[in-house]
């Protein structure tokens, strides 16, 4: 899995990173068990500060998609370790909030912005499947 950095970005570094490697299990480039490079290896391998890399893994873990264990690393947990609870459904939900908003302010209509959503769905389905 390639991750870039976009060091002039609003977005926070470490939010780049947690965005791609959530991206990169939905595409099927990581699977469950899968282990993480270090934090060390990360970082360097990126030229950023360890820590940076730490906020994004434990990000990860905080969302349920990760397992970090003392001594081995950071591993993609399995979908049923991963199940969909109640709350991160809300929490989804409070994240593409603002993305709809910005496409009604724009004058996307109701269609526009659900086709896009079954493309962007479908898009990492397809990336999924060809892996």
């Amino acid at each position: 899995m390639l991750i870039q950095i976009e060091p002039q970005s609003d977005v926070p570094i470490y939010e780049q990173v947690t965005r791609q490697i959530i991206e990169g299990i939905a595409r099927g480039e990581m699977k469950p068990g899968d282990m993480l490079p270090s934090v060390r290896s990360l970082a360097a391998d990126l030229g950023v500060n360890m820590h940076t890399v730490n906020k994004s893994y434990h990000e990860l873990e905080a969302k349920g998609i990760l397992t970090i264990r003392a001594k081995s690393g950071a591993i993609i947990r399995s979908a049923e370790e991963r199940a969909l609870t109640p709350e991160q459904l809300k929490q989804i939900e409070k994240n593409l909030k603002p993305v709809v908003a910005e496409g009604m302010v724009l004058g996307a209509t109701a269609d526009q912005i659900e086709h896009m959503m079954k493309k962007v769905f479908a898009d990492l389905q397809v990336l999924a499947e060809g892996m």
